[in-house]
């Protein structure tokens, strides 16, 4: 009965000891990679955060096109649109070709979304103190750092295509319309939700036909995505400005998405889903 009793102890042991090694084994869960990117035009380093299709191989010659998320951060957009992308782009789904996520982590919203003023008494008046935005006006710099900096590293280190969209939700829909309205070419497909276009008194919006006469050569798709207009009524009108200015430029691709279900902070999600539906067609393979 001793010799027993030892033995029963021994295998009960080991079994525990097997059900720990398996508890304690794990495989790492990947979606996509972080580069530590420094920007001489920012004097600063980012952390930029990458998706890559599935099939993706090291010197692949494949013209992948290119999603940039300006709130690009982990803990920010960058997850959740790398997710919708991997959906849309499953072969039996194929709502658009197979492409590469671009998050830009480290931003200083309300000094690297904003463009300069000449003075921010507009501010107060939005209902903001002054003292929220104690960094204001880099949008100049910022804008810069994406077209000589981010945009050739990317091209040279993971694709060619000349697809490139831009994601920007409130300051960084901001940003988005800017360089829509001032730089065009610098994108071919631009996705804008609930835009904080108060900024500056509404110069941008003003500015918006004008800006386009001068600037826009090339065509672009564009979406504009806002959440419940009775969340903020003169946000929406300001949206919907915009999106009538938009729609009467020859160059322009424009749609207009009212989603009333969603919030200013919850809209984001709901409208990429949109957007990737509006402005993407599908690959040839799967009309």
């Amino acid at each position: 009965m001793q010799k027993s009793a030892k033995m029963l102890f021994l295998l009960i042991t080991l079994s525990i000891s097997n059900i720990c090694v398996a508890q304690t084994e794990t495989n790492v869960l990947s979606i996509g990679k972080s580069d530590l990117f420094h920007s001489s035009i920012l004097d600063e380093d980012r952390i930029i955060n990458i998706y890559l299709p599935e099939d993706y191989k090291l010197n692949d010659t494949t013209a992948y096109p290119v999603i940039y998320v300006l709130d690009g951060g982990i803990d920010e957009d960058f997850m959740h649109i790398a997710g919708i992308v991997r959906f849309d782009t499953q072969p039996w789904i194929a709502r658009f070709p197979r492409s590469i996520v671009v998050g830009i982590g480290g931003n200083v919203r309300r000094r690297d979304f904003t463009f300069a003023v000449s003075n921010t008494d507009f501010i107060e008046k939005e209902g903001f103190r002054k003292s929220s935005f104690p960094q204001y006006g880099g949008s100049e710099k910022y804008i810069r750092f994406l077209e000589k900096e981010l945009q050739p590293y990317i091209e040279k280190n993971y694709s060619r295509c000349k697809t490139k969209t831009l994601i920007g939700e409130s300051l960084a829909g901001l940003l988005n319309t800017e360089i829509l309205l001032k730089r065009p070419e610098l994108f071919t497909h631009y996705i804008i939700i609930s835009p904080s276009l108060w900024w500056g008194e509404q110069s941008l919006l003003k500015n918006a036909e004008q800006l386009l006469n001068t600037n826009l050569r090339q065509k672009v798709r564009v979406y504009i995505g806002v959440p419940n207009k009775d969340e903020d009524k003169k946000m929406f009108a300001e949206n919907e400005m915009l999106y009538q200015i938009l729609s009467k430029n020859r160059n322009i691709h424009a749609s207009f998405d009212y989603m009333p279900d969603e919030l200013h902070s919850t809209v984001i999600h709901q409208a990429v889903y949109n957007a990737f539906k509006k402005l993407y067609p599908k690959p040839a393979s799967s009309k």
